[in-house]
């Protein structure tokens, strides 16, 4: 039995990063042809949040994304250094409109991807999830950052 005392502390360690991440969530949905998606995802506003990302994760469930505020519309360029995951990158206009969409960013590459155009935010999901449910430029995306 002694060796439960140490099991304890170990998956408490191992769990309370993702109790730290799961404390910032906020709902978010994308509406395509095939319905409307829920995701929680985190939103990044200050500088270190933009440059940090989901640097150096490893998972994220699959209805969960982040959601980067560039606080204006501007060109955007992205890129998977330090990125564990494949993550499709869907960049967004004030509206809430869908302008592109990256599939499948290679983890760890240091290749920039551009937005086709400027940008007010853009939504990391898990690769293949933006295939899943249909997104496509042009789709919608519900969250209070974005005006009607």
């Amino acid at each position: 039995m002694t060796i439960s005392k140490y099991l304890v502390p170990l998956a408490l360690a191992a769990f309370l990063p993702m109790v730290a991440h799961a404390a910032g969530l906020e709902g978010l949905d994308i509406v395509t042809a095939t319905g409307t998606h829920h995701f929680e995802v985190e939103v990044m506003h200050t500088d270190p949040e933009l440059e940090r990302g989901l640097m150096n994760r490893h998972f994220m469930p699959a209805d969960h994304g982040m959601l980067f505020d560039f606080g204006k519309v501007k060109p955007v360029m992205m890129w998977m250094k330090n990125t564990y995951i494949p993550l499709d990158m869907v960049f967004i206009n004030p509206h809430g409109k869908v302008i592109n969409i990256i599939d499948n960013a290679e983890p760890l590459s240091e290749t920039v991807l551009p937005s086709s155009r400027p940008a007010l935010a853009a939504l990391e999901i898990n690769g293949g999830i933006a295939a899943k449910i249909g997104l496509k430029a042009g789709d919608q995306i519900i969250d209070p950052l974005f005006q009607k």
